[in-house]
């Protein structure tokens, strides 16, 4: 069991236990619960597939509130290895939900806009879904097999997430910036650029409340790809207009891609939560922590 620490604050007494802690999502997380009662596996140390190490490592902790971050994110991957996509996204949150059922926890499951199909201009929780590719229907899979068999839950579908750890978008944008004179990025695809730590923070406060149902959880605003990777630029000291637009036929991804995946936070809104603040300014903080580990690890 890796990770574990607990403290005696009167403000939160709840034991949690993180899947996928060593990812991109799940690293902000357990950096958010900091002293509280934690059990946090990476990949290696839980493999969710595992019915029974998953069963053991709950029955062991018995934890009140289960995060499950583990996931295959490989977009295009998937399309040609959809077992391995279902195996962790679907058949993985089956194994989280009925160990949860043993102790009577609460599961947290993150899930991802494309389980949508892009048709609209923004989507919330009460639209239907109908993914376009693999990745999101195993994704949305995993949702039903959450709401199916955990005792109690909620689905988290967040965005275009970018954090510290991890490869990422802004991380991409950042070191190509270095190798190449323009860049090309797409500028027909519109979604709702997120930062990991702020949706780290919106989800421990989501899971603190133990409230229940699906809940779209991202940062204030939507963009294009295109216009993100200009804001990256930008806040990076570059120029902006090395960011050059392409389409996304152009590329010729396996996966196909929504058009629009803009997620409105009607829950959030509704249970009482306040907005996260906008993209623009989470992306400038985001880039300038990576700009300063880059030169950190460079000074060594």
């Amino acid at each position: 069991m890796a990770n574990q620490h607990s403290s005696a604050s009167s403000e939160d007494r709840l034991r949690y236990l993180i899947t996928g802690a060593a990812g991109q999502l799940g690293y902000e997380i357990v950096e958010c619960l900091g002293a509280r009662d934690v059990a946090a596996f990476s990949h290696g140390q839980l493999d969710v597939t595992d019915r029974h190490a998953v069963t053991e490592a709950v029955l062991a902790y018995q934890p009140d509130v289960i995060v499950n971050a583990a996931a295959y994110t490989d977009v295009d991957g998937a399309e040609s290895e959809p077992e391995a996509a279902y195996s962790v996204n679907a058949w993985g949150a089956r194994n989280v939900a009925l160990a949860a059922k043993q102790t009577e926890s609460y599961v947290c499951y993150i899930s991802t806009d494309f389980v949508f199909d892009g048709t609209k201009d923004y989507y919330n929780e009460w639209d239907h879904p109908a993914p376009l590719g693999v990745y999101g229907a195993s994704k949305l899979a995993g949702e039903q097999e959450t709401a199916a068999h955990a005792p109690a839950w909620s689905i988290v579908r967040t965005a275009w997430l970018c954090g510290r750890k991890g490869r990422n978008f802004a991380k991409t944008i950042l070191s190509l910036r270095n190798s190449r004179d323009t860049i090309e990025v797409v500028d027909d695809q519109r979604g709702s650029p997120s930062v990991a730590s702020d949706i780290a923070a919106a989800l421990v406060e989501v899971c603190a409340r133990r409230l229940e149902g699906i809940f779209h959880v991202t940062n204030s605003g939507s963009a294009t790809w295109c216009e993100l990777a200009k804001a990256i630029m930008r806040a990076a000291g570059d120029d902006p207009e090395r960011i050059v637009p392409t389409k996304t036929e152009d590329l010729r991804r396996p996966a196909k891609r929504p058009r629009s995946s803009v997620l409105d936070n009607a829950c959030l809104r509704a249970a009482g939560l306040a907005a996260l603040r906008p993209w623009q300014e989470a992306f400038d903080e985001l880039v300038c922590d990576l700009l300063n580990d880059t030169r950190e690890r460079e000074s060594k």
